[in-house]
């Protein structure tokens, strides 16, 4: 008897042990049974996209509940990426994918290119949870009280960049291709890197307004007696204002209101009050027509050009007329994509092209040609200026994979017959649209780097 109950119980054993083999194989089957539904590539503004881990959960190659799916960082590392004190280690997202179980999972790659992979989104794909959150990479900081006669200090450490390096996903150096060492710059913006606190200005090359981008700015302009800060210089501090050594510039709207003011001091010192300014020059150089003309107030181009300075004396004022200028952004737009007879996953789609999709340039002159003054229509010969400065075609910098895992790229044609009917209302601060054409092509792209300052 005590033999039957012993038995008993190993076959007792034996069934709840398959019993709980059958669970954990049941619920393995449900988590493989899991499926893609949709996998699309993000159009919302780049910026709006830049995103931050949570630590909540790990990465995959796949979403994480896709049968092949594989960890590319667990949750503990990306924890320490949530808790990160460099730019490098935030996230830009660029495709949703949903399951057939409701699921949403983001594909994101971190600003520095060292992790790529899918990570849980929620259940929502209008809002960013679960494994990510929205981020801003950049905070907006106090202009420096001096924002013109700057020179680059050394543009091998300190050069040029479409964004605050790492605030935005591949932001680039900016060719300083045309600059000279005398060239002067001026501050437009100033913002601080999040993570890091460190900041950047927004510069323009006074004499080559195509050369523009963010500097390092260490702690900043101070005041007189600063001399060197980051990636900036001042040659010579200038000398304080007084009535024998100054002319103050008043800028004027169409109204005759004032909208901005400038203080030209020459470095001469034997001038006196009511003395013609003729060809003094001040510290960095500049005589006051070309300081006018370098000093204007933010959002405002000059009325009539060269500035008029025939009697201007020193210890009275120079009015400068000026109009509300406004810059024009160009958007990528594929209008056609032909693959061909090849097969690949996730091919490129029609509509809004990212700017890391193509390396998309445009000459300096076209770029000057997208600023104009604020709400007049941009004429067919500035439109023509524009197209003109785009090249016929374009490699794309994306890689694809056909069905036998061979790099692919796309290779763009520019339909510049189309650009002057597209934007033939537009005015200046509108998007204008530029269309391309796609065709898929063998090999691997080249890697090359471009300005795309002026792509929306």
């Amino acid at each position: 008897m005590q033999k039957s109950l012993k038995n008993s119980l190993y076959l007792g054993l034996a069934v709840l042990s398959l019993g709980a083999a059958t669970v954990v194989s049941t619920t393995a089957d449900a988590a493989s049974k899991a499926k893609v539904s949709s996998d699309v590539t993000m159009k919302t503004d780049a910026t709006t996209r830049n995103v931050e881990a949570t630590g909540k959960n790990a990465l995959y190659s796949k979403p994480g509940t896709v049968k092949g799916a594989k960890r590319v960082a667990s949750k503990s590392t990306m924890k320490k990426l949530a808790n990160s004190s460099k730019s490098g280690d935030y996230f830009r997202a660029y495709r949703v994918a949903k399951t057939n179980k409701g699921l949403v999972y983001y594909k994101v790659v971190t600003m520095d290119g060292k992790y790529r992979g899918y990570i849980y989104g929620g259940k929502d794909t209008s809002v960013f949870a679960g494994g990510i959150t929205s981020a801003s990479t950049t905070t907006k900081a106090t202009m420096p009280t001096r924002t013109t006669g700057f020179h680059l200090t050394n543009a091998k450490k300190n050069g040029l960049w479409t964004a605050p390096k790492n605030t935005q996903y591949k932001a680039k150096s900016v060719s300083l291709y045309g600059a000279n060492s005398s060239d002067t710059f001026t501050v437009s913006d100033a913002q601080t890197k999040t993570r890091e606190g460190s900041l950047y200005y927004y510069v323009t090359d006074n004499q080559n307004k195509s050369i523009a981008g963010w500097i390092y700015a260490g702690k900043g302009y101070k005041d007189a007696t600063t001399t060197t800060f980051g990636g900036l210089t001042l040659n010579l501090a200038e000398a304080a204002a007084t009535n024998d050594n100054s002319v103050s510039v008043v800028y004027r709207d169409a109204n005759k209101a004032q909208v901005g003011s400038a203080t030209f001091v020459t470095s001469a010192t034997t001038t006196k009050a009511g003395d013609p300014v003729g060809s003094n020059v001040n510290a960095a150089k500049s005589n006051l027509e070309t300081f006018a003309a370098n000093s204007l107030p933010s959002g405002y181009k000059l009325a009539k050009t060269p500035v008029s300075t025939t009697g201007a004396t020193f210890g009275n004022k120079l009015y400068v007329d000026v109009i509300a200028a406004a810059t024009s952004k160009v958007s990528l737009n594929v209008e056609k994509v032909d693959n061909g007879s090849y097969a690949i996953t996730n091919p490129l789609t029609t509509g809004a092209m990212s700017a890391n999709e193509a390396s998309v340039t445009l000459s300096s002159a076209a770029i000057s040609a997208l600023s104009g003054t604020k709400g007049q229509t941009i004429d067919a010969a500035s439109l023509a200026k524009i197209a003109g400065g785009f090249a016929g075609t374009f490699d794309g910098t994306k890689t694809y994979y056909n069905t036998n895992g061979d790099a692919m790229h796309y290779k763009f044609t520019f339909t510049a017959a189309n650009f002057e009917s597209d934007n033939r209302t537009a005015t200046y601060g509108d998007t204008l649209k530029a269309s391309f054409t796609a065709q898929l092509v063998s090999g691997a792209p080249t890697s090359t780097s471009s300005d795309s300052s002026w792509i929306a």
